[in-house]
């Protein structure tokens, strides 16, 4: 059988009608929906939908925070045929929004009240849009506009005159029509519409399902913008399947306030598995460490031999506590009992583990989850294989890789030449299976170069080990290459210069056929600026030679890389900077260099600072403190 979301919730409502498969607060508690009534609600907004004209195959286009709304939405929108294009709250630019609603021929928008000023400044630009559905009630409404309010309305009285044709439009939809056209973050050109079908969800909740078990009893909050695709198989819809809940995020009037509501309705919904990203499992980390050393020193000083202990007895997690570090297990329980099981309450206190995604978990990240008891299991997927690929479960896990394959799906690793390579062996990881997206819409040029004889070709790069664990290294497509030909992966060498040194916040390393690596290095200047006041105390940082004391020790900092330095051998030095760029503002979603998963954009950031790289290789480019990287301390 192929089911199609819609067979997905019918199946989920016999089964579990009364069950809650929703969670909101919007005032003081958060309130459950039912199976049921979800059903109920999808149906009424779906006949709305096509009381206003709706037909099978128009695009929708959904803007909005997380909430039921959304889900209702995006249900409401497959029982009337029609296809969601969800799209990032993240896009401020009114290009980035004219682009996919333009492209994805849109026709109807579902939008909430505070992402409304976005599509009303664009409104003219607009001209297919029939109807913009507004979530939450406003004092007033343009031309076009309608509340959902009035939609419901609408619907209820469709079903009255009408009551079998939400169902009969429901029944027709086939398990290879589209369900949505998911824009990708457009890391080099314009942004590509990954066409995902019924089937490719459905598909995919099955594979997930053969990694882990999802017990009716389990909650989950719904951190990730709901608008991608892990959010919607990890997240509601694995759930749907097995007649488990989902909360959301409560929304504030900001996004920053939205953000401090993270940690209040995680410990009021107490869920029982997350999904995370590293910017947010980074964060959390980060609060608990903050949180540990105000209870004083030696409090501190217990954590951090509690931790060092856990992660000597827990090794790779696979291989915990064998030979003599079993003899660990009865301090390792002390520990659990008066300090591990603490930082947990911050969670809820029934969160059973991570699933972490979006981009490459750092494995110190993964040990310090472990130690405390909910292990953050890093998984790997992309869009367009609807996403997920492999994870790491309760079952079966090794700590730093990217875990076991879902089931059915072939996989296999490629060189350059698209020869197939053994275990171990590093080259592109290439799938097959049902998950595999349609294509990109009115994109055939991409599409024949991404799916090749049914093979989609990822574009990363990883092998595999003898016990069916994919390890994830890299981007394949984004290796740099030296001069005499030999290629590299610069993910691992930038990961390590930001995380070990806390004067560099961000790096991209660049060789394209050079000399010699070059390296773009957003530093964080107060970090710079305490060092050089406890270097020279009465040297003004407005001085260049504040600023050159300060590039010295970023200098000395990639150093330590190099041979006598602290991480001497850690890579090839011929692979380390040469030649450094320090960029004056951090890479951000805001001037376009991050995605809405956090990963820095490669070809956008060489695109913006094309000038920059090219003065790396030109004479004296090796000197750090050079003019132009002294201005961007200023």
């Amino acid at each position: 059988m192929r089911p199609t979301i819609i067979d997905l919730l019918n199946q989920s409502v016999e089964k579990y009608n009364n069950e809650p498969f929703l969670w909101e607060k919007t005032s003081t508690e958060f309130l459950p929906t039912t199976y049921l009534e979800t059903k109920q609600q999808t149906h009424v907004l779906a006949a709305g939908l096509i009381s206003i004209g709706v037909n099978k195959g128009d695009k929708i286009a959904l803007l909005s925070e997380g909430r039921n709304a959304w889900i209702i939405g995006e249900l409401g929108i497959l029982h009337a045929g029609g296809i969601n294009v969800p799209l990032s709250i993240k896009l401020e630019e009114s290009n980035d929004l004219i682009f996919r609603l333009i492209h994805s021929e849109a026709k109807y928008i579902l939008v909430s009240g505070s992402q409304l000023k976005k599509i009303r400044s664009i409104a003219n630009a607009l001209p297919e849009i029939k109807k913009v559905i507004v979530f939450d009630d406003q004092p007033d409404y343009e031309e076009k506009e309608i509340s959902l309010t009035e939609l419901l309305e609408k619907g209820a009285e469709y079903q009255k005159k009408n009551p079998t044709d939400v169902e009969k439009r429901a029944k027709a939809i086939k398990p290879d029509d589209l369900a949505n056209i998911s824009y990708t973050s457009g890391t080099t050109a314009d942004p590509k519409g990954i066409m995902l079908t019924h089937r490719n969800y459905t598909a995919n909740v099955e594979q997930a399902l053969t990694l882990m078990t999802i017990p009716p009893s389990y909650r989950t909050l719904i951190i990730l913008p709901l608008d991608h695709c892990f959010a919607h198989v990890a997240g509601f819809y694995s759930f749907m399947a097995c007649g488990a809940s989902v909360g959301t995020v409560q929304s504030g009037k900001t996004g920053m306030e939205t953000l401090k509501n993270i940690p209040i309705n995680i410990k009021e919904l107490k869920p029982s598995l997350l999904l995370s990203v590293p910017a947010l499992a980074k964060s959390f980390k980060k609060n608990i460490e903050t949180n540990i050393k105000a209870q004083g020193p030696i409090v501190n000083a217990l954590f951090n031999f509690a931790l060092k202990l856990a992660y000597s007895y827990n090794k790779e997690g696979y291989n915990k506590g064998q030979g003599l570090q079993k003899f660990k297990k009865p301090l390792l329980k002390l520990f659990d009992n008066i300090l591990f099981s603490k930082v947990r309450e911050a969670f809820g206190g029934e969160l059973n583990f991570f699933i972490g995604g979006g981009a490459l978990l750092d494995i110190d990240l993964q040990r310090f989850y472990y130690a405390i008891g909910i292990p953050m299991f890093q998984g790997y997927g992309l869009s367009e294989a609807t996403p997920i690929i492999s994870s790491n479960g309760m079952a079966n896990h090794k700590l730093g890789s990217s875990g076991y394959l879902v089931k059915p799906m072939e996989l296999k690793i490629c060189d350059s030449e698209g020869n197939e390579l053994p275990n171990f062996e590093k080259g592109e990881i290439i799938i097959k299976g049902e998950n595999v997206m349609a294509g990109y819409y009115k994109n055939e040029k991409a599409t024949a170069e991404t799916i090749v004889d049914g093979w989609l070709h990822t574009g990363d790069m990883g092998y595999m080990d003898n016990d069916g664990f994919l390890y994830v290294v890299g981007r394949f497509k984004s290796l740099l290459i030296s001069s005499d030909g030999e290629k590299y992966s610069p993910e691992g060498i930038e990961e390590s210069l930001s995380d070990n040194s806390k004067y560099i916040d961000q790096v991209i390393l660049y060789n394209n056929q050079n000399p010699y690596t070059a390296a773009l290095i957003v530093p964080n200047k107060e970090a710079l600026k305490r060092y050089v006041l406890k270097k020279k105390p009465n040297l003004s940082w407005e001085t260049a030679e504040a600023k050159a004391l300060a590039l010295d020790k970023l200098q000395r900092e990639i150093n330590q890389f190099r041979k006598g330095g602290k991480y001497e051998g850690m890579f090839p030095e011929r692979w380390l900077p040469a030649a450094v760029a320090v960029i004056g503002e951090p890479f951000t979603e805001q001037n376009g260099l991050v995605n809405s998963t956090m990963k820095v954009m490669r070809g956008k950031v060489e695109e913006r600072y094309v000038d920059r790289i090219e003065s790396l290789y030109s004479s004296g480019a090796k000197n750090i403190d050079n003019p132009e990287n002294i201005a961007a301390l200023s």
